[in-house]
């Protein structure tokens, strides 16, 4: 098939780290893949000249980020500007996705030999402080839609109708994400990823640490993100901290770990839940995205949303966990992680493509 996939300006967020594995194996089964985006967004002139006038220095963007389709050997179009995808702008194809709930928009106006329309989606984009009522409006435009979580393919027959969903779950890089069988480091250590986002509920895991500190004094904390932490959104207290750390170190950072933290409120997916267990690191989460599936069967710790009390429980256990009750966790963690492969994880998304070549009337606009 020819296949086009039309993104966002693009970056080193797990979204894109999963598409591009998906064009990328989709190339190595015979597709033609071409994948066309917008440059990165330029903040606005006021802005720019108060961050300046302020002695911040001038905010200057690179025009394309580095991004997880870097090195990548497929066919790439990064508009000259920042503007909607058109026409023009994408070859004809078979089928053409839209991987965000703007890039839907641009997508519904493609005519048919643009392709069959599929809309991929990895979250509830209305929780990342977009115009709800237009993200909304995406989820009841005629794609066949594929989605990452049961959670995201419940929405989809529950509030839009949709029960012709394709599931499709993530997978993890194993040949990246991997660390060799350990037992517990001799002092207690528990991390997470940090953002500023509301929903990702790190205010929860800065107040289960405290919590969990009065029984553990010693607990350390580790962390990385893609951005500095703001004082909304504190980190622990003497927490360790790496930004945007290069990809070849973040398993470290998860193996440095007794426990990866996951506080999320809503979540598509979660997957550095998925890669902190392919680094053989159990993991306290709340049941967002797969998380219920992830953890069952024993392979990690779930407790409820916004109750930071159990997660500091879930976290002194973990500490006061015997060595080798600890790394039967750890075990069940990585070979559950093991168990999502990207071959599996390409063949449903191509049976995907094929059902909605298949079917092409739901996608016309």
């Amino acid at each position: 098939m020819r296949i086009t996939f039309v993104l966002p300006p693009v970056g080193m967020s797990g979204g894109i780290r999963v598409i591009a594995m998906h064009a990328k194996l989709l190339s190595a089964r015979g597709h033609t893949v071409t994948v066309v985006h917008p440059p990165s967004q330029q903040a606005p002139l006021k802005h720019r000249l108060r961050r300046f006038l302020q002695g911040e220095g001038w905010l200057r963007h690179p025009r394309v980020y580095p991004s997880h389709l870097d090195g990548l050997a497929l066919e790439r179009k990064v508009l000259e500007m920042y503007r909607p995808v058109t026409a023009a702008d994408v070859p004809d194809a078979d089928v053409v996705i839209a991987t965000w709930w703007e890039t839907a928009e641009w997508v519904n106006t493609l005519p048919a030999e643009k392709g069959v329309k599929v809309y991929f989606l990895q979250g509830l984009e209305t929780l990342e402080g977009q115009p709800a009522e237009r993200v909304k409006r995406t989820w009841t435009l005629r794609m066949h839609k594929i989605v990452v979580s049961e959670w995201l393919a419940g929405i989809a027959r529950e509030t839009y109708g949709d029960t012709d969903v394709s599931l499709v779950p993530n997978s993890v890089d194993l040949a990246l994400f991997q660390a060799p069988p350990r037992g517990k480091h001799s002092v207690s250590t528990v991390g997470f990823n940090y953002t500023f986002l509301p929903y990702k509920g790190c205010d929860v895991i800065a107040q289960a640490v405290g919590l969990a500190r009065r029984e553990v004094p010693a607990l350390k904390v580790r962390a990385f993100g893609l951005a500095d932490p703001e004082p909304k959104v504190p980190m622990p207290e003497g927490a360790e901290y790496e930004k945007d750390p290069p990809q070849a170190r973040i398993p470290a950072i998860y193996a440095s770990c007794d426990a990866w933290l996951s506080a999320s409120r809503f979540e598509g997916f979660g997957l550095p839940i998925l890669e902190a267990m392919a680094c053989r690191t159990p993991v306290i989460a709340t049941p967002a995205g797969a998380a219920p599936e992830l953890l069952a069967g024993g392979c990690g710790i779930l407790i409820e949303q916004e109750d930071a009390e159990a997660m500091a429980r879930a976290m002194i256990r973990v500490c006061r966990m015997p060595n080798e009750e600890w790394r039967e966790l750890s075990g069940r963690a990585y070979l559950k992680a093991a168990s999502y492969t990207w071959d599996d994880a390409s063949d449903l998304f191509e049976k995907a493509l094929v059902h909605a070549v298949s079917a092409p009337g739901k996608a016309l606009p």
